[in-house]
């Protein structure tokens, strides 16, 4: 399967990118890639939040922005999907162009801007297809917004009781003044008005749910310290480690490297992976991470888990290396889990990381 995709991806990249990812999403809803099965060995599976997960590797979110395609995906092999990021009002997002594929550099810059089409389909779509996978609600805010607080209190209040998990997603690059929510003083008003909706919603009969927080990879030590005990304090469960980048390594050769907008793919990697860390020693290891950016092998997979991450997430690896690429990476991270004599996943979270 994925040698096909080196055959038809000199096809896709004659194309825009956001037009090739487009014709993705169309390919997917009309049921053109064969779905294959995401539970690979038993070595894989995990439980956290009370939600099993047939394999650790995820689809990250900026890709099903609309949670048009969750099955689809899932019989690509994702053990799961995270959807959105989605806005309480629909927004078209930047102008376009607004992605840009770095090829000499297994890499990609995209200034997208959270555009979806709303709330209000995203609820149609969770409804539909939430309960065939284990689905997360990645949540922003309106470029406009005048309480970007609120807008989050208002996509949990309408998601949360569809998915599986909510994300807070306040590190995106691409939204002005976003990433200032990684501040503790307005961090800890945040998470705390969601922890009092969830209270309310869960008072209402709603499945008490987790709250995972997506953060950057740019901040400072201090800031990461900070953060660390804003979440352990509000009992929030998790951490997406990490969004894109807004620094420019020197190893970039790529033509397009100076075009604004947030980096992914392989020069994230060892970005993310020193903040992963760090946030995990911070933690104590007591805040499930999930471990993104750059991840594109199972020897990438397996170095994220030995790290501290208790679940994987990619996007940028999908683009290079086809729609099969996590079944690719489960199989080998089985292995690689077997040759050193681990009988679980979850013996190898964070051996690599002393606390």
């Amino acid at each position: 399967m994925l040698s096909l995709y080196s055959l038809a991806r000199p096809l896709l990249f004659c194309l825009e990118a956001e037009k090739a990812h487009n014709l993705s999403i169309w390919a997917l809803k009309n049921g053109l890639l064969p779905r294959i099965s995401n539970e690979f060995d038993p070595i894989l599976v995990s439980e956290h939040f009370g939600i099993r997960f047939p394999n650790p590797i995820g689809l990250a979110a900026g890709y099903d922005k609309n949670a048009e395609v969750i099955p689809a995906i899932s019989g690509l092999g994702f053990g799961f999907v995270e959807a959105g990021s989605i806005t309480p009002r629909a927004q078209p997002g930047n102008p376009r162009p607004r992605i840009f594929r770095l090829a000499k550099d297994a890499a990609i810059i995209n200034r997208l801007g959270f555009n979806n089409r709303g709330l209000e389909e995203a609820e149609h779509s969770f409804t539909a297809f939430a309960e065939k996978a284990v689905v997360g609600a990645n949540l922003g805010a309106n470029k406009d917004s005048p309480d970007r607080i609120d807008d989050y209190v208002r996509g949990m209040n309408r998601l949360a009781p569809l998915a599986s998990y909510i994300t807070v997603n306040i590190s995106s690059p691409n939204t002005p003044g976003l990433r200032a929510l990684q501040g503790k003083a307005v961090l800890d008003d945040l998470l705390g008005r969601l922890c009092e909706a969830r209270n309310a919603l869960t008072e209402d009969g709603v499945k008490h749910f987790p709250i995972l927080l997506k953060i950057a990879p740019d901040l400072t030590d201090d800031d990461n310290a900070d953060i660390a005990a804003s979440v352990l304090a509000m009992e929030i469960e998790g951490l997406i480690i990490s969004n894109t980048t807004i620094t420019r390594p020197a190893s970039l050769i790529d033509t397009q490297k100076a075009e604004n907008g947030g980096l992914s793919g392989r020069p994230l990697r060892k970005i993310s992976l020193g903040v992963l860390k760090e946030m995990y020693q911070a933690t104590e290891g007591k805040i499930l991470i999930v471990g993104v950016g750059g991840i594109e092998t199972a020897a990438d997979a397996y170095e994220r888990i030995r790290a501290g991450s208790s679940l994987i997430q990619l996007y940028s690896a999908m683009i290079y290396h086809g729609p099969y690429v996590a079944a690719k990476i489960a199989r080998g991270l089985a292995q690689l889990l077997r040759e050193d004599g681990f009988e679980s996943i979850n013996e190898a979270i964070g051996v690599d990381t002393p606390i």
